[in-house]
């Protein structure tokens, strides 16, 4: 079985946070806490790249956002305009896929014990405007879901962060190859997770 400082978590700055040159800012956040960043990369993605990174969910993940969204039109007291939760999923997932694919990103791999869970917390909940002040969302962009259903268009939250481990498996590959993601040591990882006997001198 890994150790948990082995877990890994798929992180993109979204290309409203590298047009906001926020880039040095979100990789301190992360850092901060002791995870080790293991592959970093800036490129532009093909829709066909977005498009499979949103699909790691498969048509359970079309149905729940089609669901969620269909949900969200009837508390504004509106009819979803699709006749089908899978159809209102398959318009966020061309929405969320032409929004990734618009500009370059920045792609990383953290590592550390517990770093889906943590990260997401230091990410913030995936609507700016619900997300606590301190996490990098809440800190940095003022967006909500009524703003982009009213223009039509994904709601611009500077982030992705893994929600699982078996996520994080499901995506690295998307963004990554093997030869790409560096196993080394850092000195901060003794006091991380190793033994403190013998920092004092004798």
């Amino acid at each position: 079985m890994a150790h948990p400082k082995e877990e890994q978590s798929l992180v993109i700055v979204k290309p409203d946070g590298v047009q906001r040159t926020l880039i040095g800012e979100i990789i301190k956040r992360y850092e901060q806490p002791g995870f080790k960043l293991v592959a970093m990369k800036l490129l532009v993605p093909t829709s066909e790249q977005a498009k499979a990174h949103y699909m790691t969910g498969g048509e359970e993940w079309l149905e729940m956002v089609g669901t969620k969204a269909a949900a969200a039109y009837e508390k504004k007291g509106l009819k979803s305009p699709y006749a089908t939760p899978r159809e209102n999923g398959m318009a966020i997932l061309e929405a969320n896929a032409k929004y990734l694919s618009s500009g370059p990103v920045v792609a990383m791999i953290w590592q550390g014990a517990h770093v889906v869970e943590i990260a997401r917390k230091i990410t913030g909940a995936t609507e700016p405007r619900s997300s606590e002040m301190g996490t990098i969302r809440g800190d940095f962009v003022i967006d909500s879901y009524m703003m982009a259903d009213t223009d039509n268009r994904s709601i611009r939250n500077l982030i992705h962060a893994s929600g699982a481990p078996e996520e994080a498996a499901q995506e690295i590959p998307i963004w990554f190859d093997e030869k790409e993601i560096y196993n080394y040591r850092l000195v901060n990882e003794e006091i991380l997770y190793g033994d403190m006997d013998g920092i004092l001198s004798v």
